[in-house]
């Protein structure tokens, strides 16, 4: 089935009168060769199910929908509706659009199997609904993340242990998921320029440690990093049992919580678990 002809990204901006909102968090990525490699990072799309967060005038939608994906768009800003109506016309039940925030959506329940998840999130949400994301029950509804975020967002997700980076999310990302930078993507891409760099990410899951709450995780790493220019000792002592399990697992409590590994906080928060 060839592609259909598209007016560019440009033209459909200006008719619709789609200047990007700051109060949305919103930059328009433009070129259609990068979104093209973004929308190839998940591997083969054909015929594959993606929701997409944020999809604005539609410049990511397009690259998916090219890929052979069938897409569902949970898009807030209702400007942005009909141009995207326009790109639904052009790939007839290929795309379903849904006006509303991501947020306040169960995007479990909008797809018939595991969809990938593929967004230029707006960098105002991106964080929550990544780690609404990663808290899913284990093995998770999507199959995939590929997202964008701030470069510095992006660091923190991959970091490795005892880099400056080193935090909250990347435990979170990467006790039972693969997590990696995928591609930087500069901030002239964007239109209007953000003030920082970008990145992509993707994150694929894997399997879970026996035995490990993620709520438990998420205390553990919130209280750990929370203060972490303080010994394990200190930051820790508002965690219920934590100081015994630092012991029973051999973690020494004079640490800091960036030199804690991945697999340190897995196995203490499986003690406390």
């Amino acid at each position: 089935m060839s592609k259909p002809e598209l007016p560019p990204l440009r033209e459909v901006i200006a008719r619709h009168g789609l200047n990007a909102s700051k109060a949305l968090g919103q930059n328009f990525l433009l070129d259609a060769q990068l979104l093209a490699r973004i929308a190839r990072i998940p591997g083969d799309l054909t015929d594959s199910e993606v929701l997409e967060i944020g999809p604005g005038p539609g410049g990511l939608t397009r690259a998916l929908l090219g890929a052979g994906a069938r897409v569902t768009a949970i898009e807030r800003d209702r400007r942005c509706i009909p141009a995207l109506a326009e790109l639904g016309e052009a790939f007839p039940g290929k795309l379903r659009v849904i006006e509303g925030d991501a947020l306040e959506i169960d995007g479990a329940g909008l797809s018939e199997g595991k969809p990938h998840i593929a967004s230029n999130l707006p960098y105002n949400i991106g964080t929550a609904l990544l780690v609404r994301w990663l808290s899913a029950d284990w093995t998770p509804w999507w199959q995939s993340l590929t997202l964008m975020f701030q470069r510095e967002v992006a660091e923190r997700i991959v970091a490795p242990t005892d880099g400056e980076a080193y935090g909250r999310l990347a435990v979170l990302a990467q006790w039972r998921s693969k997590a990696t930078l995928a591609m930087p993507v500069h901030r002239s891409a964007f239109t209007p320029p953000p003030k920082v760099m970008s990145a992509v990410v993707h994150i694929v899951p894997g399997e879970a440690p026996d035995g490990v709450r993620f709520a438990t995780l998420e205390r553990l790493t919130a209280a750990a990093f929370g203060q972490r220019r303080k010994m394990l000792r200190q930051s820790l002592k508002g965690v219920p049992g934590a100081l015994a399990a630092l012991d029973a697992v051999g973690i020494e409590a004079t640490r800091r919580a960036e030199t804690v590994s991945v697999a340190e906080f897995v196995a203490l928060a499986k003690a406390l678990s």
